[in-house]
């Protein structure tokens, strides 16, 4: 539907001429944005310098439309000038599409207004006329809760390198396999925010490559946590939400079984729930906190009294864009800390420090690579309650 809808916006684009002379000196730009980081994507290196400002308007009204059709954004153009009408009340989300813009060539600058005159809709109709939204179904550009990406329990596909873990092992790997799957999200409710509702699943596993004893010689597995989430999300301008309801069970590794028969193995198997909010305090800075409380935990690895409190700080910086590649690239630090009244408060953090390449500038999947330390707690089943020390090389995938 979204293809159907460029390709008829390009064909018809000619007949935007009239609609040009309804941007009249009353009706201003309202807000400027000016953006440091920006990008587009797919966009092809064709010579734009003689197109018509209509064809022009129709062009980047169909770009938008590719891949931000959800949120029925208006693009108005006169003399290279971009007006955008209609933009989510998501910040995030907002200056992506404002970067996707700007970014593309031949645009001169890009100006948000509050919406267009009646007249020019009335317009607008003859030439382009969209369905009203009032949701939409998995939907998969982005997520209205951004990750928290030195959470070490954030879902995601990663594969890292640990070294000087005393409890699990001085040298392993790590390895998660996980993903939000979004499965349907409310537009424009409760204040004009967008709502989701969506699922979580994934596993973490760790492999002690220099294990000790080992009597049969190679890597044995040692730990494995498996996770499943129903998160329902919300966002409005720099605020985004996540209330969760999730579970989390651990099973000992085979080869770690057979090399240390005088484990007992346990079945730390908790339910829970919690509820985080985030601040996009500037473009680039960012601060969440969520409370959460273990709603039932197994006998054999009670994890009581059951209150806890996550919390942490993101910060993005030195951003650029490799335009042969067209990607959106960004240096991070973020830390992430936990505090278990089940381990008396004490404190767990988690810092890493990386470079993000991605297509859209602010939302959608990433490629990270990073290096970080861990100070605190083991994050691995039944070993949760031994303090410990690592430091980390990880490659990982996901919003």
């Amino acid at each position: 539907m979204v293809r159907s809808t460029a390709l008829l916006l390009l064909l018809l684009a000619p007949k935007l001429a009239f609609a040009e002379e309804e941007l009249q000196a009353e009706e201003p730009p309202r807000e400027e944005v000016s953006l440091v980081l920006t990008r587009s994507d797919s966009v092809p290196p064709v010579a734009v310098e003689d197109c018509t400002d209509p064809y022009f308007e129709g062009y980047l009204q169909a770009l938008v439309d590719m891949h931000y059709f959800e949120y029925s954004v208006i693009v108005l153009v006169k003399e290279r000038k971009v007006w955008l009408a209609n933009l989510p009340k998501n910040k995030l989300t907002a200056n992506s599409i404002v970067s996707f813009v700007k970014d593309v060539p031949g645009v001169k600058e890009v100006v948000i207004i509050d919406g267009i005159s009646h007249e020019s809709e009335e317009l607008r109709e003859k030439y382009v006329r969209r369905p009203q939204l009032n949701g939409i179904w998995f939907p998969q550009m982005t997520v209205l809760f951004q990750p928290l990406i030195a959470d070490p329990r954030q879902v995601n596909y990663t594969l890292g390198y640990r070294a000087g873990d005393h409890v699990i092992g001085v040298k392993t790997i790590g390895i998660a396999l996980g993903d939000d799957f979004p499965i349907y999200r409310w537009l424009n409710v409760w204040g004009r925010g967008d709502l989701q509702i969506g699922i979580e699943a994934g596993i973490w596993s760790v492999f002690n490559i220099d294990p000790s004893p080992n009597p049969d010689g190679g890597t044995e597995l040692v730990n494995t946590d498996f996770y499943f989430g129903i998160p329902l999300t919300y966002a409005i301008n720099q605020w985004s939400f996540r209330f969760r309801a999730y579970h989390i069970s651990s099973h000992l590794g085979d080869e770690y079984m057979v090399n240390h028969p005088e484990v007992k193995r346990l079945n730390p198997s908790i339910e829970a729930i919690d509820l985080y909010t985030s601040y996009q305090a500037t473009e680039g800075l960012r601060f969440y906190v969520g409370p959460g409380v273990i709603v039932h935990s197994d006998e054999s690895y009670p994890e009581k009294p059951p209150m806890y409190i996550q919390y942490g700080t993101e910060a993005r910086f030195f951003g650029t864009k490799f335009l042969k590649q067209r990607l959106f690239g960004t240096f991070f630090v973020a830390l992430h800390i936990r505090n278990y009244q089940w381990l008396d408060w004490n404190f767990d953090g988690t810092y890493r420090l990386g470079y993000e390449f991605s297509k859209l500038a602010g939302v959608g999947r990433k490629l990270r690579i990073y290096a970080g330390f861990h100070q605190g707690y083991s994050l691995e089943g039944q070993f949760q309650n031994q303090r410990t020390h690592y430091w980390e090389f990880n490659f990982s995938y996901g919003f």
